[in-house]
């Protein structure tokens, strides 16, 4: 059967495509790992409907606080990644420390990210259940890939063998009002991760597979999302967008800039291109800030 790459429905706003995996544990006692908890921190991961099996791991003398639990476990150990630069151009207080080395600084969870390191906390009959086994890269099949898409309605998760996102098919997807909060969590070998917490307490971690100094579907994660109309900004506002969306060579003619407005009070303009979804990054568009005024708008950190 034929696919082609995913697509929204009418009067739905793509805001972000790129690649994801549940996270991998960068702390020594969990590099290379990750687990699948429930709220007593047992392991779940044998009743996780139509799961494959996956390799097991033990957490070694250190974690004697929960012993006994078993967990699945990615082939290789985690590098430890020097990612402080990009961590600080974020503005996060997930930077290097002086003198901490090659690690990527505080942890901001010691319970989950150092001792442990759950990528689903999860009771029966919760959402962070359902969500698929291929996010697993220890249960991943060979040359298969998982893209999460973002829109102001939903989150989708597609997979799509062999490179090709024109074989995309949706493996999960979720309403945007059962995601509670969106957090980002720093402390990784391969930067920002998002902790998903869903409306009935369970949460996720996610991860980009590979080093990113921004991932961009952290930007309409994190924050809440407010897409602002082009027909409901002022002369002046819709003038410098226009000059903006003008400047960018491959852009695609059939769909309108997405503006959405940021933290700061600023605008993120952000432009369709003609570009194919990229296996590895997704679906990229050049961006660009205004200010409420219609000016250029200072970058700030934060409003990514």
């Amino acid at each position: 059967m034929h696919m082609a790459t995913w697509t929204p429905e009418p009067g739905e706003t793509l805001l972000a495509r790129d690649a994801i995996a549940f996270a991998t544990g960068t702390a020594p006692r969990v590099s290379g790992m990750r687990w699948f908890r429930d709220t007593q921190r047992n392991d779940i991961q044998g009743e996780l409907p139509g799961w494959p099996e996956g390799p097991v791991f033990s957490l070694g003398p250190e974690a004697e606080k929960h012993p006994g639990k078993r967990a699945g476990v990615f082939g290789m150990r985690a590098l430890y990644v020097a990612i402080g630069g990009a961590l600080e151009g974020l503005g996060g207080t997930g930077s290097f420390l002086p003198g901490a080395g090659d690690g990527p600084g505080r942890p901001q969870e010691p319970e989950n990210e150092v001792t442990d390191f759950p990528v689903m906390w999860a009771d029966a009959d919760t959402l962070a259940r359902t969500l698929p086994w291929q996010l697993d890269p220890a249960r991943c099949p060979e040359n298969y890939r998982t893209h999460i898409v973002v829109t102001d309605r939903r989150l989708v998760i597609t997979g799509f063998p062999d490179d090709d996102p024109l074989r995309d098919q949706v493996l999960w997807q979720v309403e945007r009002s059962e995601i509670a909060h969106v957090e980002r969590m720093r402390f990784s070998s391969v930067g920002d991760e998002a902790k998903v917490r869903f409306a009935d307490g369970s949460w996720c971690r996610l991860a980009p597979p590979r080093t990113r100094k921004y991932w961009s579907v952290l930007r309409h994660l994190a924050h809440p999302c407010e897409v602002v109309p082009l027909g409901a900004l002022t002369p002046r506002q819709r003038e410098y967008v226009e000059s903006y969306v003008a400047s960018v060579n491959d852009r695609d003619t059939s769909v309108e800039p997405v503006i959405t407005r940021r933290p700061s009070g600023k605008f993120l303009i952000e432009v369709p291109t003609t570009q194919l979804v990229k296996p590895d990054l997704g679906m990229l568009r050049p961006f660009w800030f205004m200010s409420q005024a219609g000016g250029r708008g200072g970058f700030d950190p934060k409003d990514l």
